[in-house]
This record gives structure tokens, C-alpha cells and sequence, in this order.
């Protein structure tokens, strides 16, 4: 079940033709490791090599009675073969194949997506560089608290994006397992040697222990991992939602020539984009949470994981692929607004600076609870009344009484905030 919005690459990873090639492979790599054994005939193996094939159409039409689609294949490659087809699947179980070619396909979809990734990653990077000292209000609660760059909220990005990396990283250790071990995991018809060498050539480490199935632990750590890695695209997402609101625009994501934002009100530009990406991260949420139900099979196993999987492994994968993309345009062309940011850096009349003030009158010796109630009470005064926070601290003989002007004025001075920025994008190597 392959989405709409899938790219070319993910959606060849995840098409049945691909899939039936994959199962054609481990079959093959399969019959070839019992060859070297003495178990299939070498001229057997080669006639397997040259003619093994199949038809998709074939397949579901034998489908139609089997009711089986691994059986539906074989018999399928088996019309291809003839006679030494009855050396393909040799002491194989379904989920032996099925589980070591869901394996391959997770890690194929999964490089792709790490690409995707590192590409983000980097270009996250080189927009902090850009904006390092684009100075911006920094909000906690959604009201202005203190000056902040748009550079250190892009430096920070990339920094989860890099950690979502490393999660990743784990995730496709874990899923590149295969399992050749039977219908129970006893090796009662192939030999763990066999799964060994089978797996190696694939690319594959062989699963330590299984029974009939690879464990689903495994795939609910790639789902989590990719719910995660949405998480965090949400993330990015919701703040340009926010910072491209009208009463705010500071940054919008690009609005390309010919697009329309409303079929009734010309003048829109809408962040959709970061919209969709939103939505679609709920999406990636509920394929993890489905990935941990399937962790419990009832003893060596059942199928109740297998139906799902077929949706919310391709679904998951694709979605992220798509939001990576998407995410990846938005950051490249979004459109900053340096004098919005001024404007609303100074929309509070240098409350924002209240901090460094209180912190002054403090090491002058002012207790912090009188320095706190000082610097309060002006401050309110301008919260609910306006005026300037700077003069009516000038203005106030107990302020004046510790700090003369040109302390009070260092307290709202930017390059107080710039020093440590410095060390910061040093600490991240941007």
C-alpha cells in the first residue's frame, strides 16, 4: 500500500515488483549456500539462476485460490523453473523469507531516509552560520523573555536532527536481522550455518535467536525512531507556523510565483507546508504505537502483526521521506524579516532587559528580593501602561543610587548577549 505523496525512490522500495524481486533473492541466495553444501545438485542451482522468474499478474491470480502469497510466488517461479524448483524454499518457513526480505527493505528504505537526514542536517547547519546574530525575541509561554538569535534556533535544529541521526543509526543495526532458522526458530531443517552465510550475503546479520518470526522489538525501534525524527519536524514546523503569523512574521516559508493561499482571499500566504508536516507527524505516532502492539505474538507466533506491517512500515518510511523533503524546502527558502524582529524586540519598550538590570542592581549590593520588587514594579508599570522601561529606571533615585548610566545602559546593550553565542556555535563546530 504505497501513499500518494511517496517519492519515486520510496516507492519503488516499497512496490510489490520490488518486493517479489527481493523474495527471488533470498530464495536464491538461499539455494546457493546449500549448493556449496551438497544439498541441491549444482546443475539444479544453475538452472535455478537462469530461469527463475515471475509474473506479478501470475501471482495474484494464483493468489485468488491459494489465499497464500508466498505459495502463490513459488508456485509462480516454479512454472518458470520446471522440475528444480522443488529445491527452492528447501526447509524454509514463510516468515523466513518474509522476515528476511521485510529486513532488506527497511534497511533500502532506511538508508534513503538517512540521506535525507544528513542533507537536512547539513543545510540546518549552514543557515545558523547565516543568521548567527539575526537577532529575534525569544518567547517562553509564547511572551517575550530575552533576546535570542534565529541562528541558535536553527543551531539548536541541527543539533536534534544530528541526535534523531544517531537514533537512526541504531534503529537500522537492529532491523537488519534475518532469520533462516524454521518454523519454530529450532533449525530443525537448515542449520544455523546455513542462516549464517545466507545473511551474509545479503548484507544481513542473522538474529541471534528466533522463533518463527524475527522479533518485533526490532521494528517497533525503527518505528520509534521515525516517530521521533517526525517529532522533531513538527517541531521546526510549529515554530515557522507561529513566526509566520500575521501579528508576529518574523520568518514565512517560501510562497512560490502562481501559488494561492485561499480560493476566496487573494492577499493570503498560508504556511502549509509546515502545516502538512504537522499532520503528518501524527500519523508517524500512531505507526509507532502500532509497531509496540505488535511486539506481543501469542507463543512462536501468530499474523496479527503481518497485516498491519504491510501498511505502516511503507506509510511510515514514505511519510518521513516526504516531510524530510518538504522540510528540506521550506528551511532552503524560508523568507526571514530582520526588521519584524527588530520591531518586535522593542514592541515591550526594553522589558526584555529586565534580567541583566536586576542582576546589576544586585551585585551593587541591592538584597534580590528588593532589586526583584524594584525592577518589578516598573516594569509593570510599563507591561500595563507603555513607556520606556530604560528611562524610568534612569528616572528612579534608588536605581541611580547603585548604578550610574552607563552601567544601566550596558544592562541593555546586545553585546552583553553576543559573547557567549560565540562559544556556543564553537561547543557545536558551525
Amino acid at each position: 500500500m504505497i501513499p500518494r505523496y511517496t517519492t519515486p525512490e520510496m516507492g519503488r522500495i516499497w512496490s510489490d515488483q520490488h518486493k517479489y524481486e527481493t523474495w527471488l533473492k533470498v530464495e536464491i541466495a538461499v539455494c546457493e549456500v546449500l549448493a556449496e553444501q551438497g544439498r541441491i545438485p549444482q546443475q539444479s542451482l544453475k538452472n535455478i539462476k537462469a530461469r527463475a522468474t515471475f509474473d506479478q499478474a501470475r501471482i495474484e491470480e494464483i493468489e485468488t485460490t491459494t489465499r497464500h502469497d508466498v505459495i502463490a510466488f513459488l508456485t509462480n517461479v516454479a512454472e518458470h523453473v520446471g522440475p528444480d524448483s522443488r529445491f527452492i524454499h528447501l526447509g524454509m518457513t514463510s516468515s523466513d523469507l518474509l522476515d528476511t526480505t521485510l529486513a532488506l527493505l527497511c534497511v533500502e528504505a532506511g538508508k534513503q531516509l538517512q540521506g535525507r537526514m544528513e542533507d537536512f542536517h547539513q543545510l540546518l547547519r549552514e543557515r545558523a552560520r547565516e543568521h548567527k546574530f539575526t537577532w529575534q525575541i525569544g518567547r517562553t509561554h509564547g511572551v517575550h523573555a530575552e533576546p535570542v538569535t534565529f541562528g541558535l534556533k536553527l543551531a539548536l535544529w541541527s543539533e536534534e536532527i544530528a541526535r534523531n541521526l544517531h537514533r537512526w543509526e541504531a534503529a537500522l543495526g537492529e532491523i537488519a536481522a534475518g532469520k533462516i532458522s524454521g518454523v519454530v526458530g529450532t533449525y530443525a531443517h537448515l542449520s544455523p550455518e546455513v542462516e549464517e552465510e545466507v545473511c551474509k550475503r545479503l548484507g544481513l546479520k542473522a538474529a541471534s535467536i528466533s522463533n518463527q518470526v524475527i522479533q518485533r522489538d526490532r521494528h517497533a525501534s525503527y518505528l520509534s525512531a521515525i516517530a521521533i525524527t517526525g517529532a522533531t519536524l513538527e517541531k521546526i514546523a510549529l515554530e515557522v507556523r507561529h513566526l509566520q503569523r500575521t501579528e508576529v512574521r518574523e520568518a514565512e516559508e517560501p510562497f512560490k510565483k502562481g501559488q494561492k493561499g485561499s480560493s476566496a482571499m487573494p492577499h493570503k500566504r498560508n504556511p502549509i507546508i509546515a502545516e502538512r508536516v504537522c499532520g503528518m507527524a501524527r500519523l508517524l505516532r500512531a505507526d509507532a504505537l502500532v509497531g509496540l502492539e505488535n511486539v506481543a505474538l501469542w507463543h512462536e507466533r501468530d499474523i496479527s502483526h503481518s497485516s498491519v506491517e504491510r501498511v505502516i512500515l511503507p506509510d511510515a518510511t514514505t511519510a518521513l521521506d516526504y516531510m524530510l523533503l518538504k522540510m528540506t524546502d521550506l528551511v532552503k527558502g524560508i523568507v526571514v524579516y530582520p526588521k519584524r524582529m527588530e520591531a518586535n524586540l522593542n514592541l515591550t519598550g526594553g522589558l526584555i532587559f529586565s534580567q541583566p538590570v536586576l542582576l546589576a542592581l544586585v551585585e551593587k549590593g541591592a538584597s534580590r528580593e528588593a532589586a526583584y520588587a524594584l525592577v518589578q514594579r516598573h516594569a509593570m508599570e510599563v507591561w500595563e501602561q507603555g513607556g520606556d522601561f530604560h528611562q524610568l529606571l534612569q528616572d528612579d533615585p534608588e536605581v541611580k543610587a547603585l548604578l550610574s548610566d552607563q552601567e544601566l545602559d550596558a544592562c541593555f546593550d546586545y553585546s552583553n548577549l553576543r559573547r557567549n553565542i560565540e562559544t556556543i556555535y564553537q561547543r557545536l563546530g558551525i
